[in-house]
């Protein structure tokens, strides 16, 4: 793959790339569909990294389907496929992460611990050998976003971070691989999270700006759901990502929601502007 994207570099073309862990879905292939109309060779890596999962996590149950990828991003019109194995990106004796300390200490953070250093250090390995100028990414995760954000400033890399909207079911489900842990009940109770999300809008709208009442009225609302167990629902500056006590006119913030539906996690958000 460094061979290949030096040929490319060498060529003048440009590379715009996009990480994924694979079983892909309308969300991905947006990012693909973004980075096809700003760069002319577009690469996808697929690798479900080992280290962002925690030991009671979903690992050896991520849902893989390669062939089933394959032929997306075949559809897609994507040039190159970077699919290695574990041991190529984590060889015997690899001893070294990358850590972002303040935006990867909270939230998705805390409540998983090994999360953050284990993205941080798989995508930094990843630009390092796919060399992007752009590098394309969902803000679904969007402390994920910033913490990758942080990085790329903190240590200089050379290319452009783009953050692509999130991409809905028609009943306003974000799309996740995760979806499909679902049962049929369980993915109508898991509507309760964009629910949440677009009522704490709109209190907002009609004028709420203290962020503890915000978050009470959106954590009820989850809270109705037998199946809905949430870890959080909080408000997020958009530029720091630092949580909010109080909402300032002209300016952004993200709406963040975590919450198990039966056993299955799922994370969502809103972006508003003031």
């Amino acid at each position: 793959m460094q061979e290949i994207s030096n040929e490319i570099i060498g060529s003048g073309k440009s590379i715009g790339f996009v990480p994924t862990m694979g079983y892909l879905h309308e969300g991905h292939l947006s990012l693909v569909k973004a980075s096809k109309s700003e760069n002319d060779i577009t690469v996808v890596s697929i690798f479900v990294n080992p280290t962002q999962f925690g030991p009671n996590e979903d690992l050896s149950k991520y849902p893989r389907d390669f062939k089933r990828d394959e032929s997306f991003l075949l559809e897609n019109g994507v040039d190159y496929i970077f699919y290695p194995h574990i041991e190529e990106i984590y060889p015997q004796g690899f001893q070294t992460y990358v850590i972002q300390e303040q935006i990867s200490s909270f939230l998705e953070g805390a409540v998983r611990p090994v999360h953050f250093r284990g993205v941080t250090t798989i995508v930094s390995i990843l630009f390092n050998i796919v060399k992007p100028q752009r590098a394309y990414f969902g803000q679904k995760d969007a402390q994920q976003c910033a913490v990758l954000k942080r990085m790329v400033t903190d240590l200089c890399f050379d290319l452009d971070m783009k953050i692509c909207p999130i991409v809905r079911e028609s009943d306003g489900l974000a799309m996740s691989s995760r979806n499909v842990y679902l049962s049929p009940q369980e993915r109508l109770d898991a509507l309760v999270l964009s629910k949440s999300l677009s009522l704490a809008a709109r209190i907002i709208e009609k004028g709420e700006r203290d962020c503890n009442k915000i978050k009470t009225i959106a954590l009820a609302l989850l809270k109705e759901i037998p199946s809905a167990s949430p870890d959080y629902f909080e408000i997020v500056d958009f530029d720091t990502f630092e949580i909010v006590s109080t909402l300032e006119s002209k300016k952004s913030y993200f709406l963040v929601a975590a919450c198990k539906i039966g056993k299955t996690r799922l994370i969502d958000n809103q972006l508003i502007h003031l």
